[in-house]
């Protein structure tokens, strides 16, 4: 959890100084047995807190979501954190909260799209846990965040052609920090989950919750 500091102005400063896609279904690549989280990575819309909600709740996991944090700890959204601090700021507190869950375990975690900006975010991800990238199609994507205005990056006035740039220039980097890949775009909800647990089960060397 991020450092507590008296008075909002303190927190802020604080946290201010703190400082190859597979075009297929399923990818994979080996991960230290010794790691006990799940660690969703992924674009906006690509169902990382729904997904990762009810995958905790069948592997009896925590949930943890790095967004949550960050409102909970400044009492602001993110539409407000951007608009008054910028998202320089805005990434240095999320590497903060990152590297803050190193001692947690059993937990699935959820984190925001741009939180592979940062290099050294990315060690710190594969550090935390099972890395699963989850993705979907340009118009999948779109089709699920245009129900949300809260999206401070999507302010434009061609948001979609906004969204579809920002996550070819993020896959890359999405790729290279997973240690699984999954595409739902074809895939329902159900089917999701089910993949989802027998990859976590396999990973984590766990034994499969009672149901």
């Amino acid at each position: 959890m991020l450092s507590t500091a008296k008075g909002k102005g303190q927190i802020l400063l604080a946290l201010f100084f703190t400082s190859t896609f597979i075009p297929s279904l399923l990818t994979f690549s080996p991960m230290p047995a010794t790691h006990k989280n799940l660690v969703l990575i992924g674009p906006m819309g690509s169902g990382k807190s729904s997904i990762g909600q009810a995958l905790a709740a069948s592997l009896q996991f925590s949930f943890t979501d790095t967004d949550s944090l960050i409102t909970t700890s400044l009492q602001s959204p993110i539409t407000q954190i951007f608009a008054e601090h910028g998202e320089p700021f805005f990434r240095k507190t999320e590497s903060a909260t990152l590297a803050s869950l190193s001692p947690i375990s059993h937990s699935v975690i959820s984190t925001g799209g741009g939180i592979i900006l940062l290099p050294k975010n990315r060690p710190l991800l594969q550090n935390l846990g099972f890395v699963i990238f989850l993705t979907a199609s340009d118009d999948t994507l779109f089709s699920r965040v245009s129900r949300n205005q809260n999206r401070p990056l999507l302010q434009t006035e061609n948001p979609r052609a906004t969204m579809a740039a920002i996550t070819a220039a993020r896959l890359p980097l999405y790729s290279a920090t997973a240690h699984f890949t999954l595409d739902t775009t074809s895939l329902s909800r159900t089917r999701t989950l089910s993949i989802l647990l027998d990859e976590a089960q396999r990973a984590l060397a766990l034994t499969p919750p009672n149901p």
